[in-house]
């Protein structure tokens, strides 16, 4: 069976909204809630006991890491991702799903999610160096809390000011427009979703990373840190007027920034 070629403007036009999208689609809204809220569920776990052997691999005392604790860490920073971006893609998750509900390919959708989850899971890897790197450099404890004023003030600092980047507004406003951005990114078949999944995934990133990386401040076993950063990029991508809000973060970063640039100098 055919895929779909293409997607229109009058497709674009008379695609329902995100509620009504929902509500057609119940059972993958709730699929793409419940993915999420196993990796909410995972993060309490490890907190709650982090005395268990596997919880203590990802808490190692000293960089000489094994491989089981490199392993431990990027699953971790990989549960933490998804528990953390899938509930705002899911806008982008629905509309796709309505707009490739013709071409017969209900592995359209799966791939979909894999790649933008793929594109996150990368991101986990590189989490994963970082955190490596800086707990070599004393600069940030086995719970991942930054031990460093100066690393504090200045991952601060580029997250506010990267709100404010040509790049940060490019890629906020493509979350932003669900049907926008699959009226101009549309492919065909299964690799076609797939690419685009891959491409949503790192304008994403594009829009996030600057916050992601502020786990290291507030450390990732403090899940009321984890759950402000999320509802940050939740409001960003899904309320009205996120990007005036995505200002007035930035703005507030910024600040609390140079207020810990300034307590270091004095």
């Amino acid at each position: 069976m055919a895929s779909i070629e293409h997607v229109d403007r009058s497709d674009v036009a008379r695609a329902p909204g995100t509620a009504a999208l929902a509500a057609r689609q119940p059972w993958r809204t709730v699929g793409v809630l419940a993915v999420a809220l196993l990796g909410w569920l995972l993060l309490v776990w490890l907190v709650v006991d982090m005395g268990h052997p596997i919880a203590q691999l990802t808490m190692p005392d000293s960089p000489q890491w094994t491989a089981a604790n490199l392993l431990a860490i990027w699953v971790m920073w990989s549960v933490m991702m998804a528990a953390m971006m899938l509930p705002s893609a899911l806008p982008m998750i629905l509309a796709f799903v309505h707009l490739a509900a013709r071409s017969a390919e209900p592995r359209r959708g799966y791939a979909f999610v894999v790649a933008y989850l793929a594109v996150w899971f990368a991101f986990s890897a590189l989490a994963t160096a970082a955190q490596w790197v800086f707990q070599s450099m004393d600069w940030v404890n086995p719970m991942i809390v930054s031990t460093s004023k100066l690393l504090t003030a200045a991952l601060l600092l580029i997250a506010g000011v990267y709100q404010f980047s040509p790049l940060k507004r490019v890629c906020l406003a493509s979350c932003r427009t669900p049907l926008a951005f699959l009226l101009g990114e549309w492919r065909p078949g299964i690799r076609g979703a797939f690419a685009m999944g891959v491409r949503h995934g790192l304008f994403c990133l594009g829009c996030c990373w600057a916050l992601m990386a502020l786990l290291f401040v507030g450390g990732v076993m403090n899940l009321a840190w984890i759950a402000a950063l999320s509802i940050a990029v939740a409001i960003e991508k899904l309320v009205p007027r996120g990007e005036l809000i995505a200002t007035i973060l930035g703005v507030a970063l910024i600040g609390v920034g140079c207020a810990k640039l300034l307590a270091l100098a004095l």
